[in-house]
C-alpha cells in the first residue's frame, strides 16, 4: 500500500495518524509540490485532480482523505472506527462532511494563507474557523469524541487543522473542550505527530 504524501499536508496527515492507529503498513512517497510533481502525467493519472493525498492498494486507487478514511476503516478498523449501522454510520459520516467543508474552508484555509501564501480573504477564513471550532467545543462540552462515545474516523478527519489553527492565527484559548479532545487524541496509542501540533 502506497500513500502519496506531503509532510505538511493535514489531509496527508489524517491518513499517516489513521495508519499509525492502525499499526497499517504503509509505504510513503513524497510529492513535491513546489516542483510540480502533482501537476506530471504520471501523477494525475493517479489522480486527475492534481491533489493529494492518493492511496494505491494494488488495483485500488483512491484520492481524498476523507474517502482514504473510510477504506481503511472498512478494511482494518473494524465497527469501532466506522460502523455500518445506518444512524452510526451517518453520524460519523458528517463529520467527514465538515471536515471536507466548514473545516477546509476556515482553519486549513487560514492556515493555507499564512504558511503557504494561498491567495483567499484570509478574515473569512479565520471567522468560519472561529464559527466551526466554536461549534465543536460546545459540541464537545459534554462528551469526549465527536460521536459514539469512542474515537472513530469521524475525530480523525477533523483534528488536524483544528489542532494546527494556531499557523492560521486561530487560537484555541476560549475552546477548552476541544483542547481536551485534542489531548485524547493525542494520548491515543501510537499516536504520530506532524510538524506544527
Amino acid at each position: 500500500m502506497q500513500l502519496y504524501d506531503l509532510e505538511l499536508s493535514g489531509n496527508c496527515y489524517k491518513i499517516r495518524l489513521f495508519s499509525a492507529l492502525l499499526s497499517i503498513p504503509m509505504e510513503k512517497v513524497t510529492v513535491d509540490l513546489r516542483k510540480g510533481e502533482h501537476r506530471q502525467a504520471d501523477f494525475l493519472a493517479l489522480n486527475p485532480l492534481g491533489q493529494i493525498p492518493v492511496l494505491v492498494d494494488s488495483e485500488v486507487v483512491l484520492r481524498d482523505s476523507q474517502a482514504i478514511l473510510v477504506y481503511l476503516a472498512r478494511l482494518y478498523g473494524g465497527e469501532d472506527w466506522l460502523p455500518s449501522e445506518a444512524g452510526a454510520m451517518a453520524r460519523v459520516v458528517q463529520w467527514l462532511a465538515t471536515a471536507a467543508n466548514e473545516i477546509a474552508h476556515g482553519p486549513a484555509a487560514a492556515r493555507a494563507h499564512d504558511l503557504f501564501g494561498a491567495a483567499l480573504d484570509v478574515e473569512q477564513a479565520r471567522a468560519g474557523a472561529r464559527r466551526i471550532i466554536g461549534i465543536m467545543d460546545r459540541h464537545l462540552r459534554d462528551r469526549e469524541w465527536l460521536e459514539l462515545g469512542r474515537p472513530t474516523i469521524a475525530d480523525i478527519a477533523c483534528f488536524p487543522y483544528v489542532a494546527l489553527a494556531h499557523e492560521g492565527h486561530v487560537f484555541l484559548t476560549d475552546y477548552p473542550n476541544v483542547v481536551a479532545w485534542i489531548a485524547r487524541i493525542k494520548a491515543l496509542p501510537g499516536f504520530v505527530n506532524m510538524p506544527g501540533l
